[in-house]
């Protein structure tokens, strides 16, 4: 068109219909990227909600802000999904060993109260007999690590701020960073406190990392929702609603089984607690390696000899000079005859 009107290439538009359209045009593409950034925004309002949830809950367990409140209200919820699932289906036995398996807890509450019981009652006394023996807990092992603790801080209190203690549960162990004074200064009841702590922490973080990946799979995946005439972002805040419900149920039962499962060692002895530092890096330029063949045994023993290992001079293979052939001393007679070869 331009063409046509004869327009050369450079030249400046006045004319007040291209003006027109060019701002238009223009205006168009405008609100198309706004409507699209509008909905980028309603997808990520989704996960902000989520992520201060998580947030909120790391950071209490990280400063140890409202972190008992935080692990009370664990117990309880699970408490109550545990009561909800089994008093549903009048399932006694099943009730008895979930609280077995959870909370290690044998519970008193008879068949007969399970049944003539409502949920909110049977919450409230299964989370008090669970709270009871999970106070009973903490103290045992304050008492476990208080003598211990008092040796080292004796011993070497002046040289060292944090020991490191181990914890397991009999399938999983974690090292907990312990701070010496504080631990002292409350008779060993930190050592529990910074259990709850990396329990809290480890196990946050990891369904923290696999949750996000599960959201963008969620995020591509409900776009196919426009061909059943959805929309795709209420699909989105309903599935992502129920994912992140899933997630902290079972972030919930993981943390809480492992806080009454876990516990300090029996065979842990004084002697092998370790001072909680950080681990030398390791120099690899001074690391030497050898070849198999060049290690020596003594008397079936490895022995880490690093001597250097001379080089082997290479075999020279000199020509064979027959008797009958030329004498290579420039004689003119025979290689037998010359240096009397054969003659004896």
């Amino acid at each position: 068109m331009m063409v046509r009107m004869g327009v050369e290439e450079g030249e400046m538009i006045q004319h007040s219909m291209i003006t027109k359209s060019i701002e238009r045009a223009q205006k168009k593409v405008e609100e198309n990227n706004f409507g699209i950034r509008k909905r980028l925004l309603e997808y990520d309002d989704v996960m902000n909600s989520q992520r201060t949830v998580i947030y909120s809950k790391r950071k209490n367990a990280l400063f140890g802000e409202r972190l008992e409140v935080d692990i009370n209200n664990t117990i309880f919820d699970v408490v109550a999904d545990v009561v909800t699932e089994y008093k549903e289906v009048n399932n006694y036995n099943g009730f008895q060993l979930e609280l077995i398996r959870v909370f290690s807890v044998d519970t008193i509450i008879t068949e007969d109260e399970f049944a003539s019981g409502n949920i909110n009652s049977l919450t409230d006394k299964a989370f008090d007999e669970v709270a009871a023996f999970y106070k009973r807990k903490a103290e045992a092992i304050a008492n476990q690590a208080y003598p211990v603790l008092k040796d080292v801080f004796t011993t070497r209190g002046e040289y060292i701020e944090d020991i490191v203690v181990p914890f397991t549960d009999g399938v999983h162990g974690i090292q907990v960073s312990v701070p010496l004074k504080k631990a002292i200064a409350n008779k060993g009841a930190e050592v529990f406190k910074s259990f709850e702590k990396n329990v809290v922490l480890y196990l946050i973080d990891d369904a923290w990392k696999e949750h996000l990946r599960e959201m963008d799979e969620l995020k591509q995946s409900v776009q196919n929702a426009v061909y059943e005439q959805k929309d795709p972002l209420l699909v989105y805040k309903f599935e992502a609603f129920e994912l992140f419900r899933q997630m902290l149920a079972t972030v919930n039962k993981e943390l809480v089984s492992f806080l009454f499962r876990g516990g300090i060692p029996t065979q842990q002895a004084p002697e092998e607690v370790k001072e909680a530092r950080p681990q030398p890096k390791l120099d690899l330029k001074k690391l030497r390696t050898s070849k198999p063949e060049l290690v020596h045994e003594s008397n079936g023993v490895p022995v880490d000899d690093m001597r250097e290992v001379q080089k082997a001079t290479p075999v020279r293979v000199e020509q064979k000079i027959g008797r009958n052939d030329p004498c290579p001393c420039g004689s003119g007679k025979k290689y037998k005859n010359c240096h009397g070869v054969g003659q004896a």
